[in-house]
């Protein structure tokens, strides 16, 4: 039922080792970051150039939301208690929507603030040979961070049989999604710097520059945008896709002694977590035995269709024809 990428990021999604690739993936990207955004900085301050020190902004909120993200990554694997009978794992996208903010504060704000200033003031243009190395650089440690990243979300993808766009996109492990939108951006913003640049020589005018900066930061504002949608969706709570709904409502129908389903509440809690609630009709000359193995074979099928399916409640409930005859209401 349903096709293997529509299920992406459910409860069919990552393996067992899902957890320590994305720990890996942001430390190498924050690693790139801290260095980049140093580099970046002096560059600036020798060259004058509003679009580096842009940049220098951009990978400071990186290194800032890397360290946000492993926040979040450890955070959440915190086992259930108590007091989180459900576990941490949702606390993992308050952290990333954090992280999506810091981007905008960090970043956009600062790069769009600095471009104006420049387009007013203008920019006293300095040696920009010592920009160029830098840009060279960063373009490939922020290529090395990315392939790390496009590495684990190929490596996923191919596991849920998603083609890799859509994995990215539904994907509920915003960490990694988070380090390969900001390494894209981040690369992207290398050559608006370039380009800002090479302007600025040519013209000998800083408003190429001014541009790139607005243009660094009108990029950061839509990767905060995306990331903050992403991650106020899971935070609200996100069903697992209908493709997956549909199958989950076949194989507890399928169960002896379950007739139907007549209720179905699913929630993603995490990139390999999921909860599943139904109420289901059981047979009425069933016994209490009986109606106990049938919820434990329903749960049972349920984990080993769908390994992150890690909570299961199933309430045996009347169907609708026989509150008609008890003249109950159908609806409860």
């Amino acid at each position: 039922m349903g096709t293997s990428a529509e299920q992406t990021g459910t409860a069919g999604g990552a393996g067992e080792d899902g957890g320590g690739e994305s720990v890996t993936t942001v430390l190498v990207a924050a690693a790139a970051n801290l260095g980049i955004a140093l580099a970046k900085a002096v560059a600036g301050i020798i060259s004058g150039s509003s679009a580096m020190l842009s940049e220098a902004a951009h990978s400071v909120a990186d290194t800032v939301t890397e360290v946000l993200l492993l926040t979040a990554l450890k955070r959440s694997e915190k086992p259930a208690d108590e007091e989180h009978p459900l576990g941490y794992g949702p606390e993992r996208y308050i952290w990333a929507m954090l992280a999506a903010v810091a981007t905008f504060v960090g970043g956009a704000v600062f790069s769009i603030y600095d471009g104006i200033h420049t387009l007013i003031a203008g920019e006293e243009l300095g040696n920009p040979l010592i920009s160029y190395i830098v840009l060279a650089v960063a373009f490939v440690l922020e290529g090395f961070s990315l392939r790390t990243g496009i590495k684990q979300v190929r490596g996923e993808a191919a596991r849920t049989g998603a083609p890799v766009g859509h994995y990215l996109r539904r994907t509920p492990d915003t960490a990694v999604k988070a380090v390969v939108m900001e390494d894209s951006a981040a690369l992207v913003g290398l050559l608006l710097a370039a380009g800002g640049l090479l302007g600025g020589q040519l013209t000998g005018s800083g408003v190429w520059d001014a541009i790139a900066s607005l243009c660094i930061g009108a990029l950061l504002l839509y990767v905060a945008w995306v990331l903050g949608r992403s991650n106020a969706e899971l935070l609200i709570g996100r069903p697992l896709p209908k493709a997956v709904r549909l199958e989950i409502r076949e194989l507890l129908a399928g169960v002896e002694h379950i007739e139907a389903v007549l209720e179905l509440t699913t929630l993603v809690q995490g990139p390999r977590e999921a909860l599943v609630a139904a109420k289901v009709d059981l047979r009425d000359t069933s016994t209490a035995a009986q109606i106990e193995w049938a919820c434990e074979e329903a749960a049972a099928r349920l984990r080993e269709r769908f390994p992150n399916v890690t909570r299961v409640y199933l309430d045996p409930t009347p169907g609708f024809a026989q509150r008609r005859e008890e003249g109950l209401n159908p609806w409860g």
